[in-house]
């Protein structure tokens, strides 16, 4: 397929400026995404993500939940496709996908990033990326959808983690790809328990390494919170996923990737305005 010019010498932001985190908002054109409210696929979701104050939306054609089952790629295109190419006339577009041929079409429709669960570990995939120049989101998973949460074991899950997020990441810097174009996601819930899930939040530093890559985190609603706040509906886990989002801002991290834009944005004003200084009489 080749091509790339949707995507070719646009600009895209993966490192925050501000004191606090960029957001990327959730669109999952799936009937099965583990939050039901974010099972949309809608374009007038992502629209609505960009109005409230999300830099990038990311969309996604198959879940990738504990559990899950894969996806036909056709059907996965389906889903995404026309979504990125309406989104990507308003907004960074980032597709969340694992499959290098719905990464070209989605980067050929506009997609300005790769937001790959596998970590680049398709050599398809890297090479796509390299060859297209877009930006990339690098996660760590242990183990496949379908079981990564059966029993999940590390030595040292910092350690592991970071070890492999950054020998992905050098293989694209030794490549040329440039480091304003590659962050890492620490895959919070992918092949981790709740005490690995903890420490990789608290290990914030290790992840940015010596090149201080950019982070990005996504914890919204997910299990962990609701082992956490004892919340087994993921409908009711907003205000603990808040909760990150103030661990966040203390420890650097570049980009959240939430399925509440709103909340968050009036979260980080609130914040923001309580941080400034206040002329006394």
């Amino acid at each position: 397929m080749a091509k790339f010019e949707a995507s070719s010498g646009r600009r895209v932001t993966l490192r925050s400026n501000n004191e606090v985190p960029l957001l990327m908002g959730i669109v999952n054109a799936t009937p099965d995404s583990f939050y039901a409210g974010s099972r949309h696929g809608s374009i007038e979701l992502g629209m609505e993500f960009f109005d409230k104050g999300a830099t990038w939306v990311d969309v996604g054609g198959e879940s990738t939940r504990p559990g899950s089952d894969p996806v036909p790629i056709e059907e996965e295109m389906r889903r995404v496709i026309p979504v990125v190419e309406a989104l990507a006339q308003h907004g960074l577009v980032s597709v969340d996908t694992r499959h290098h041929k719905v990464a070209e079409a989605a980067i050929n429709a506009g997609a300005a990033m790769v937001n790959d669960v596998t970590g680049l570990t398709d050599p398809k995939m890297m090479q796509l990326v390299i060859n297209s120049g877009v930006a990339v989101c690098i996660m760590h998973m242990q183990g496949k959808p379908k079981t990564m949460q059966e029993q999940p074991k590390y030595q040292d899950v910092v350690e592991e983690v970071t070890s492999f997020l950054h020998a992905q990441a050098q293989i694209l810097l030794r490549s040329g790809h440039p480091i304003e174009k590659i962050c890492l996601d620490p895959g919070i819930g992918f092949g981790k328990t709740l005490t690995h899930n903890i420490q990789l939040l608290q290990s914030s530093t290790a992840l940015k390494g010596d090149e201080s890559f950019p982070i990005l985190w996504g914890v919204s609603r997910k299990s962990m919170i609701g082992e956490i706040c004892q919340k087994t509906n993921p409908d009711e886990r907003l205000a603990g996923t808040l909760g990150v989002a103030g661990h966040a801002i203390k420890h650097g991290i570049d980009i959240l990737r939430v399925h509440d834009v709103d909340a968050h944005a009036d979260f980080f004003s609130v914040h923001s305005r309580l941080s400034q200084s206040v002329e006394t009489r």
